[in-house]
């Protein structure tokens, strides 16, 4: 049998800032809750790369839920921290796949994707400026068990950046 055992998971914290020209509140709840948002043209989520598709949420306050909808399924996110419109943050208790496989096959699953990225947790801090804009900051926790690790981790990182302000 093969005893190669799979690398262990490391955590890693991306974040990506985005400077939005609205204050804060209005910013708040296009986190929360948006629109579908049109399929994005950058070559990596036409290779099959899932992206965001809209956002909904039931409830309000800690213990509401997110539903972040993706290409390949939805994040179910319980809230942890609703601080109004500065901080938003959440667990991540059920994840699609993170790709979808080029191939002539409709709903192929594939077990090698398994465990290999997962999300654990997010964070979105709002700060508005003195000029009316807000920054927008996310963060994502997440564990990689792809090796080389900082090899894939290059790729990780920046597919989470593109993928959180699509």
């Amino acid at each position: 049998g093969d005893r190669r055992r799979r690398p262990r998971p490391a955590k890693r914290l991306p974040r990506a800032d985005l400077v939005i020209d609205a204050p804060a509140e209005e910013v708040w709840r296009s986190v929360i809750d948006f629109e579908p948002l049109p399929e994005p043209q950058e070559w990596l989520f036409q290779l099959g790369v899932a992206y965001p598709t809209q956002a909904r949420i039931e409830g309000s306050g800690v213990g509401a839920v997110r539903y972040c909808e993706f290409s390949t399924g939805a994040f179910v996110e319980p809230i942890t921290a609703w601080e109004e419109p500065r901080r938003l943050a959440f667990d991540v208790a059920a994840q699609p796949e993170p790709l979808r496989e080029l191939s002539p096959y409709r709903n192929l699953h594939l077990d090698h994707l398994d465990g290999t990225l997962a999300s654990r947790r997010g964070e979105f801090l709002l700060t508005e400026r003195a000029d009316g804009t807000t920054v927008l900051q996310g963060t994502t926790w997440y564990e990689l068990s792809l090796a080389p690790e900082a090899y894939w981790s290059l790729w990780t990182d920046e597919i989470l950046r593109r993928m959180r302000f699509s």
